[in-house]
């Protein structure tokens, strides 16, 4: 084989492979783009709470970052850390009869003895002390926001479990009419970027 010939089929080679390399990441972002797809399609099958959850997300923080066939989920959207919009729904009837669908955390530091309250004050609030984060599941965005604001009286002694349990409830019956709370529009407090606990070492030598 001559060396034009074999520079030729060197260059052959390369064109073939480089054609491979371009056709798989196409087809890799067809495959992501059609997941997507697939997953605002699918909404038809979903909860209507679910579904209104959704389309309320989609139109406040455009698409997901992240779908399956039983979530969707947004990074940093707003003053959220994470937003969940679950297919699966649970029960809950405090302060009214609805169904959990959409999980929203932010980032804060809930002192341990506080614990207790919380879950006394909504059983759809809830802490990861590792992570350092606090997260509410209603059906609505607002809602989790009225349930977080309603969680930091709690946590700062502004409010008792009680007084917190009935403010709730009025605040989502005036909105009912027409007349909706602050607590509902904005967190009232602010993200605390250091509220992790990586806890302590207990075992051998700390690394």
């Amino acid at each position: 084989m001559t060396p034009l010939s074999k520079t030729a089929l060197l260059i052959l080679t390369s064109i073939v492979f480089i054609s491979f390399e371009v056709t798989a990441q196409e087809m890799k972002m067809k495959e992501e783009e059609g997941k997507m797809k697939m997953g605002m399609e699918d909404l038809k099958n979903w909860p209507m709470a679910a579904q209104m959850a959704a389309k309320e997300q989609i139109a406040k923080y455009g698409k997901p970052n992240e779908t399956t066939a039983t979530m969707l989920v947004w990074h940093n959207n707003g003053v959220w850390k994470k937003t969940v919009i679950s297919k699966m729904e649970s029960k809950h009837d405090f302060p009214k009869m609805h169904t959990d669908v959409m999980e929203q955390c932010i980032n804060y530091k809930v002192p341990l003895d506080k614990y207790d309250e919380l879950a006394q004050f909504d059983g759809s609030i809830t802490v990861d002390r590792t992570q350092g984060t606090i997260a509410a599941r209603c059906d609505k965005e607002e809602n989790n926001l009225l349930a977080l604001n309603l969680a930091y009286d709690v946590i700062t002694g502004k409010k008792s479990v009680e007084e917190a349990r009935d403010a709730y409830g009025k605040i989502v019956s005036d909105a009912m009419k027409g007349q909706k709370s602050d607590y509902m529009k904005k967190l009232m407090f602010t993200n605390d970027m250091s509220a992790a606990d990586p806890d302590k070492t207990t075992i051998g030598v700390n690394k």
